[in-house]
């Protein structure tokens, strides 16, 4: 079975928007700004929601919902940023959106490694066993970490270098 070029395009901005985005959530985490990797980021996973609604699809599926939340915690996080500079409480809607839209994308990564990775398959072939539920509930629970500790740590204007988002 072949992948199609959109699929291949799809696949490759998720994983440089989870990698980007891992690098935006450190930056977040040790309160530096990090506006290259931010930009990265968000591009390519707005660009990952959108490019899935254009993949062969006989019905909506989960991804489909996936993929919507997605893109409003991405506006959010845009307009938080872009817009309103993380003035005042722009700041933790930005911090939470942005670590809830990657979280999204990790989340969808192990749903689709499951399925794809014959090893992970073999240890939950239908998504419903203890492995796949486990595994689901530690990076929920790693990404809800994250964003409190984020939250609380990440105020850039108090530090010099703070975000340039011109």
């Amino acid at each position: 079975m072949s992948a199609s070029p959109l699929l291949l395009f799809h696949v490759a901005i998720s994983l440089v928007g989870i990698a980007s985005g891992l690098v935006v959530a450190w930056g977040l985490l040790t309160a530096r700004p990090l506006s290259g990797w931010t930009a990265l980021f968000l591009a390519t996973t707005i660009l990952t929601s959108v490019t899935g609604y254009f993949l062969p699809a006989e019905r909506i599926l989960p991804s489909h919902i996936v993929g919507a939340i997605s893109l409003v915690l991405l506006a959010l996080a845009c307009v938080a940023l872009y817009a309103y500079r993380l003035a005042g409480s722009w700041r933790w809607i930005y911090v939470s959106t942005a670590v809830a839209s990657l979280y999204l994308n990790v989340f969808v990564l192990v749903f689709q490694a499951s399925l794809k990775v014959p090893a992970l398959h073999a240890l939950a072939p239908m998504q419903s066993e203890p492995a796949f539920k486990i595994t689901q509930g530690v990076v929920l629970l790693a990404f809800i970490l994250i964003g409190v500790l984020a939250v609380k740590r990440f105020h850039p204007g108090e530090r010099a270098g703070a975000l340039r988002t011109a």
